[in-house]
């Protein structure tokens, strides 16, 4: 079966080069961390399906992945959780709520991460490779440190600001 050219891993972040009189060391431009992977979704007791996710990380909200569910398709659904919870997810049982995240093992699988999401319009069981989750995320640290990701965030005055209304 060929690979499905959106499933490729996003090429790393480059560097521009100066061209002519300009001078200044080449700066890095982030770009986002992409990539798509086929999750298994438990639609019954024994009835499990796929769908296509891609998993989008953008430098510029150093907070928060994305993962983009049935690529295509007019039921397209977007959920955005923090970076965080997906790296405790891969550790051990983290969430609470509408999203909940632990590793397990499967016999015909082998490692990897269940996802549970839960909204008013109902709720899904997913589970993928955790390996792969697992390298995509490390892109992402490799983009956007943990340490540069702390001092990204909004000031105490913005965050007053945005509560005070």
């Amino acid at each position: 079966m060929p690979r499905d050219p959106q499933s490729a891993a996003s090429p790393p972040p480059f560097a521009a080069t100066p061209t002519g009189d300009e001078a200044g060391p080449s700066a890095a431009v982030p770009v986002p961390v992409e990539e798509v992977m086929t999750l298994r979704i438990a639609l019954d007791q024994d009835l499990v399906g796929e769908v296509r996710t891609r998993f989008r990380y953008d430098p510029e909200r150093p907070y928060e992945v994305l993962l983009t569910f049935h690529l295509g398709r007019a039921d397209e659904a977007d959920w955005v959780f923090s970076r965080e919870l997906l790296r405790d997810g891969l550790r051990g049982l983290s969430g609470q709520g509408d999203v909940k995240l632990w590793p397990a093992y499967c016999p015909c699988h082998g490692s990897t991460l269940h996802l549970a999401l839960e909204s008013p319009y109902g709720s899904a069981l997913l589970e993928v490779s955790k390996p792969r989750v697992k390298a995509w995320l490390d892109r992402t640290y490799r983009c956007v440190s943990e340490a540069a990701e702390a001092v990204a965030g909004p000031t105490d005055d913005q965050l007053a600001a945005l509560l005070k209304g």
